[in-house]
């Protein structure tokens, strides 16, 4: 294992047991939360990315913020819904957010999760394509993305701009090199990872998979990384990729770690998306030494190279600050990190 990261849904509600009571909190703490990771020395803080949902939901303006009050952490998302997403647009605003950070961006991104509303996507002004469905263009934006990633030229100039234009056909600005490679696909079935390996995209399997086999999550999810890994290989891509899996996991240290997650073993869980049978991975919550010997069981972390702790926001920064930092001391140097 040679990252470890945090993931925060980020939820806010204006119940008196939550930390997070609007989405200013939601904000404001996701930031400290960083800063305090990073200081823990933590590998990289995770946003999701929800419409319609008292979630964060616009990232740019958070990764930027972070981006500027840190100074070695990675930032990223798990994941941006593309069917929502305007590409020009959003590589101007990934440019942006990876400059201020200095290259530190790592962009999760993806055909999205079941959502708050109907076909909201709609709403923010897109529709498939003839013959398409809602997840096909989802990916068709991401390949425009990906394309305008590159940095090449494809605008033709005015006869007479505002200001003076270098020689050719123009770029989206500002570019940031390098972050192409920083683009990661989620994936929850091995479809999708294969195709995210042919486009050269770092691999995020998803916190559910499609139930395509009937083992355990962990046991589906290691196969769909080494399917992913091959089909890189194939594609003959000149480096080499990276591939996270995220796992809610706590230590408990403490009687207060215990009244939260010390409810005894959790185990898969099945369920249906849209017509989709998907298995759900169990959550981890132990002594230390159970704990490890508990995920060195767990086969797609064994595969993955980052590691992404889901935590409970609504606890509070320092309440997640004291997760972070007991799998940090007492859990992850036994699995291979540092």
């Amino acid at each position: 294992m040679k990252s470890i990261g945090f993931l925060s849904f980020g939820h806010w509600t204006p119940s008196a047991q939550s930390a997070t009571r609007s989405a200013s909190d939601v904000l404001l703490q996701s930031i400290d939360l960083a800063v305090a990771a990073e200081e823990l020395g933590a590998d990289g803080a995770y946003f999701r990315v929800h419409h319609f949902a008292q979630q964060l939901a616009s990232p740019f303006p958070l990764l930027a913020a972070v981006g500027a009050k840190t100074s070695r952490i990675e930032i990223g998302t798990g994941v941006i819904d593309m069917r929502y997403e305007n590409p020009l647009y959003m590589v101007e605003d990934a440019g942006s957010a990876d400059l201020i950070s200095r290259g530190r961006l790592q962009l999760g991104i993806s055909r999205g999760s079941p959502e708050q509303v109907i076909e909201g996507w709609r709403h923010f002004g897109y529709a498939p394509a003839e013959g398409e469905s809602d997840a096909d263009m989802g990916r068709r934006h991401a390949e425009v993305f990906l394309d305008l990633l590159d940095g090449k030229g494809f605008a033709q100039p005015a006869p007479r701009p505002m200001f003076p234009n270098p020689p050719g056909l123009l770029r989206l600005e500002p570019h940031s090199a390098g972050l192409r490679r920083r683009i990661w696909w989620g994936s929850g079935a091995n479809a999708t990872a294969l195709w995210a390996a042919q486009q050269g995209m770092n691999l995020q399997s998803s916190t559910l998979k499609a139930d395509e086999s009937g083992e355990p999550f962990h046991v589906q999810q290691a196969k769909q990384i080494r399917l992913y890994r091959e089909a890189w290989k194939a594609a003959g891509h000149d480096w080499e990729p990276r591939v996270s899996v995220s796992r809610s996991i706590f230590a408990l240290m403490n009687d207060r770690d215990r009244a939260y997650f010390g409810r005894g073993d959790s185990s898969d869980q099945i369920g249906i998306i849209g017509d989709m049978r998907a298995v759900f991975g169990r959550s981890y919550a132990a002594e230390p030494d159970a704990l490890v010997k508990q995920l060195r069981e767990d086969e797609a972390i064994a595969e993955a190279d980052t590691l992404l702790l889901t935590v409970p926001n609504q606890l509070g920064v320092d309440y997640n600050a004291h997760v972070l930092d007991a799998i940090l001391t007492h859990i992850a140097p036994a699995l291979g990190w540092r």
